[in-house]
């Protein structure tokens, strides 16, 4: 089933680790308008992406949505985002690294309907958060989160 133009339900819901550890991790159908918004917010940064860099730029998607159990077992928070089929983390490595992608979108998130935008580079591997959802308080709504925490705005670390 598709999403949007470029988006499955597949690829939204998948999960190795779901799959290393047997967890099942389907949408509820109450939140499928939700993943379709938070599909087409991805549109329009695949746009924006490919519209800099002036070819097609693909958004890979690598954690969409997550059931409890999945959001509980890759030790994320209990408020995740990823749990309401709000969010996504996701590279676009035809534009660049995940930290020149979300420099690039930070100045950008009102505009692309982006609540919130998050790089995120926990050791070795980066990738880029993005949600529907505005943070309550407005400093969080571009920061980057690394080894050492959180941090406002995109940098590197």
């Amino acid at each position: 089933m598709k999403l949007s133009e470029h988006f499955t339900l597949a690829e939204f819901t998948a999960s190795s680790t779901a799959a290393e550890r047997g967890i099942q991790n389907v949408l509820p159908a109450v939140l499928l308008e939700e993943a379709r918004r938070t599909a087409q917010m991805l549109e329009r940064i695949r746009a924006e992406l490919s519209a800099m860099k002036g070819c097609d730029v693909p958004v890979l998607v690598s954690s969409g949505y997550r059931s409890f159990e999945l959001n509980r077992a890759v030790g994320s928070s209990a408020t995740s985002d990823h749990i309401k089929a709000m969010a996504a983390d996701w590279s676009a490595p035809a534009f660049g690294t995940p930290y020149e992608v979300a420099k690039a979108l930070a100045p950008l998130v009102r505009g692309l309907g982006v609540g919130q935008l998050i790089y995120e580079k926990p050791g070795r591997t980066a990738w880029v958060h993005t949600s529907t959802r505005i943070p309550a308080a407005p400093v969080n709504r571009v920061i980057t989160i690394g080894p050492a925490g959180a941090l406002l705005g995109i940098q590197e670390v």
